[in-house]
């Protein structure tokens, strides 16, 4: 038995503000699994408001359970000591449901791990009656759940609120394994794979989906309509997280943008906020917490009472942090907002250097407003800027490249101007990530860029860059990038590879044991007709309005705004 694993989650816990007791007597247990560490998941709202939701109902207990950190992963496999929970110290099989929320697909390569320590079969079709139901929540969920079907015997698809009462009213319920695994899938948004047969074409795509009764074709995802319904915060609030000096609020979910390559604009529609008033009430819970408010949501900046919201935190002597700044949304009051909270460097995402591929992507603005934002910044007093950029958008080219980098020493001519009349020049960080095509987005029928193409336009950018004085260049891995694709935009058959990739083989190794072949799926353009392994699910968007932005996006043809009412996508109809 090891101590000090069991210290170190006492010890986090009482430093802990706001976690649930823990009485078990006679309620539906759920182990809610982050497959990443403690200071990655107390950051994330989802897990977070999931976490309050269960332990906010009479009927049910959740407790929570992360990645070890590799020391003491280390000592779990010298010692043989399980998986524990962070509240009691139970482990993973003394649960009814074990719950993992997944945001991100590189995550997946720990699911290996987590499985092997909470000792369970990681193939659904290997667990037994006395196992719990594992389900997985969080975007992945609904953005492609196929290579995961044969792990999880359910996915939650949509958003968690709509979701809960349903599935623990089953559970709850209880019944044999099939039993349970045919009510779960009559339930809306409830997606059990393994009543579903793939059917593959002699080309290797997917020919058709068939389902067995009482599961329906597809699922659809849910949402909630009424943000104020339930909140979503920081609940719980620890030093020992990636934001753990400020509180987390939701402001808004969904983005009216369209930005084409976004997978959270769409998968989040329709654009949805909080009320001032409801919005108010969390902060003042959130400041009995912390004094730096954190505000979170797919375009901060677009929300109708930002000015009203962050002067009620200012006036309640809080300081303001934002998660996304709009372009060409952005004003003074709030530059002067955040200037006022104490931020050093602020984020900006022109997304693409030349106007051709910005139109392409539909971002929807030009030179002159992110001029005038970066401009906007300097005046204000935030010293340091950070940019994000895509690599390897579709039909880039050499021409993009050098608007790029035209560009990119225009913004350091406003930046160093402004830092010159202060005094301290200040720094640039510029980003560079290379462009997934993600699914129930318009560009989900395009192709990833060949690795070695984006190595030849990093080697192009350092090159540059380099000597550029008071600008730095950053870029997420490219053998990351192309995982990610891989899980993105795979089918049921990848899944195969998943204990292969976490002993340590590369992609092309792992895809050679199970003779897949990586390219297939990461670097083939999709054909109109083709289908999609997510296409199970029904996001709400229509496939046809999908591939008309594919189109104008060829076209270099801008789609304006969503706003209420407008019936174009499929989602409000």
């Amino acid at each position: 038995m090891s101590r000090t694993l069991i210290d170190k989650a006492r010890q986090r816990l009482a430093a802990e503000d706001g976690a649930a007791a823990n009485p078990w007597g006679g309620r539906l247990t759920v182990a809610l699994v982050f497959p990443n560490t403690y200071h990655q998941a107390m950051s994330n709202l989802g897990f977070l408001t999931v976490y309050h939701l269960l332990n906010s109902r009479d009927d049910c207990l959740c407790e929570r359970f992360f990645l070890p950190d590799p020391d003491d992963l280390k000592e779990h496999r010298a010692t043989g000591y399980p998986l524990f929970s962070l509240e009691s110290g139970h482990p993973l099989a003394d649960f009814d449901l074990v719950a993992f929320s997944i945001s991100f697909e590189n995550d997946y390569l720990h699911l290996p791990t987590l499985f092997e320590l909470g000792r369970l079969p990681l193939w659904a079709a290997q667990r037994e009656a006395r196992h719990p139901l594992l389900l997985c929540g969080g975007v992945c969920a609904f953005l492609n759940p196929e290579p995961l079907a044969e792990i999880f015997d359910a996915f939650a698809v949509g958003e968690a609120e709509p979701l809960l009462p349903g599935l623990i009213a089953v559970l709850r319920a209880g019944g044999p394994r099939p039993a349970l695994l045919a009510a779960l899938a009559q339930l809306p948004g409830l997606y059990v794979p393994s009543l579903y047969q793939i059917d593959y074409a002699i080309n290797g795509t997917i020919a058709g989906y068939r389902a067995t009764p009482p599961a329906p074709p597809r699922v659809a995802r849910q949402w909630l309509a009424d943000l104020d319904a339930s909140p979503s915060r920081s609940f719980i609030t620890t030093s020992a997280t990636e934001f753990g000096d400020m509180a987390l609020t939701e402001v808004s979910r969904g983005c009216s943008r369209g930005c084409r390559f976004c997978a959270a604009g769409f998968l989040y529609l329709p654009p949805r906020e909080r009320s001032l008033a409801n919005l108010v009430g969390q902060i003042e819970a959130g400041l009995c917490a912390r004094k730096k408010q954190g505000l979170v949501g797919a375009a901060v900046s677009d929300y109708s009472q930002i000015g009203a919201l962050q002067a009620a935190i200012l006036e309640r002597d809080g300081a303001v942090s934002v998660s996304s700044l709009r372009l060409d949304a952005l004003t003074e009051e709030e530059v002067a907002a955040l200037a006022a909270s104490g931020h050093r460097t602020v984020a900006l995402a022109p997304e693409a250097g030349s106007q051709r591929l910005r139109d392409l992507i539909n971002k929807g603005i030009g030179e002159e407003q992110i001029l005038r934002a970066v401009q906007l910044l300097a005046v204000g007093g935030i010293p340091n800027l950070k940019l994000y950029f895509l690599l390897g958008l579709p039909t880039e080219n050499a021409a993009d490249m050098d608007e790029l980098l035209t560009l990119i020493g225009r913004i350091r001519e406003v930046w160093l101007a402004e830092g010159k009349k202060r005094g301290r020049l200040g720094h640039i960080t510029l980003s560079f990530n290379p462009f997934i095509p993600k699914p129930f987005t318009p560009l989900q029928w395009a192709a990833m860029a060949d690795e070695k193409i984006l190595e030849g336009r990093l080697k192009q950018l350092r090159s540059a860059i380099s000597r550029i004085g008071n600008v730095e260049m950053i870029c997420e891995s490219l053998r990351a990038a192309v995982l990610q694709a891989f899980f993105a935009r795979g089918d049921r058959r990848v899944g195969a590879t998943l204990p292969i990739l976490a002993s340590g083989k590369n992609l092309r190794a792992a895809c050679r044991e199970v003779d897949l072949d990586p390219g297939f799926f990461v670097t083939r353009e999709r054909g109109e007709d083709e289908h999609f392994p997510w296409e199970v699910l029904d996001s709400g968007v229509s496939r046809s309005h999908l591939w008309r932005e594919y189109q104008r996006a060829q076209l270099g043809e801008l789609t304006s705004r969503c706003v209420p009412g407008c019936h174009r996508c499929g989602v409000c109809g």
